[in-house]
């Protein structure tokens, strides 16, 4: 099993933060994909909301990847910077929490509906699943809401790096380690139920002996070991 690091994007009114995709290449040929970064059309430019360039067909084919090859896409959520390139994986199965597609399909949340012409799409194949569960052997989906309904993140256990807990948007920098004083974002929608995620991810960390990646943090990612190199 491979854990590939990709960026995606760039927060510009975040003081630069970095928007992170994940590709894990599982041992019996199953291609992971954990979100689809900006949408490919955005302004790389932008001062809110950047697209990176290579973007994510680039970065995935010098990996040696195709969209076709994608067997799953991990939603974490549906923020915009997490999900404007669900359409380019028409093959792959999308894996989300119930709760938060419900959210989503909604439509009463407001920054959701930035990319649903990307995501709400009737050919895309989506299946839900509720609370903790084993995606495919090494791979945990763990329930981590507060920063929105239904957010998840990701455990990866590697052969020999051992276990990297993707945190995404429940943990995105390192002040917000701390379950009890971690900042929050006008963007964390449920600050109670995003300190019990934190504890929750904390503890998982320290049980597993696991790395935790921050999802949006401009100091750790410098350290980390990005695409086309790769952990194992």
């Amino acid at each position: 099993m491979r854990l590939y690091l990709l960026e995606l994007g760039t927060i510009r009114y975040y003081k630069d933060r970095p928007v992170c995709g994940y590709l894990i290449r599982c041992d019996d040929g199953t291609d992971v994909l954990v979100d689809t970064g900006p949408a490919r059309d955005a302004d790389p430019d932008s001062p809110i909301i950047a697209r990176t360039d290579p973007g994510l067909l680039d970065q995935l084919a010098a990996i040696g990847v195709t969209p076709a090859d994608i067997d799953i896409v991990v939603c974490s959520h549906l923020d915009p910077d997490h999900a404007g390139n669900h359409d380019l994986f028409p093959d792959a199965e999308f894996v989300i929490q119930q709760s938060h597609l419900e959210l989503a399909r909604s439509g009463t949340e407001s920054r959701l509906e930035a990319t649903r012409h990307r995501w709400d799409l009737p050919h895309l194949k989506y299946r839900t699943v509720d609370g903790d569960v084993t995606l495919v052997p090494g791979i945990e989906l763990i329930e981590s809401s507060g920063h929105i309904t239904g957010h998840q993140s990701v455990l990866v256990r590697l052969p020999g790096a051992g276990a990297m807990l993707l945190a995404v948007d429940a943990i995105t920098q390192e002040a917000a380690m701390d379950p009890e004083n971690r900042p929050m974002t006008r963007f964390d929608l449920d600050a109670d139920a995003a300190r019990a995620s934190t504890r929750k991810l904390i503890d998982l960390a320290e049980q597993e002996n696991a790395m935790v990646i921050r999802n949006h943090d401009p100091k750790q990612w410098p350290t980390l070991t990005q695409w086309p190199s790769f952990y194992e």
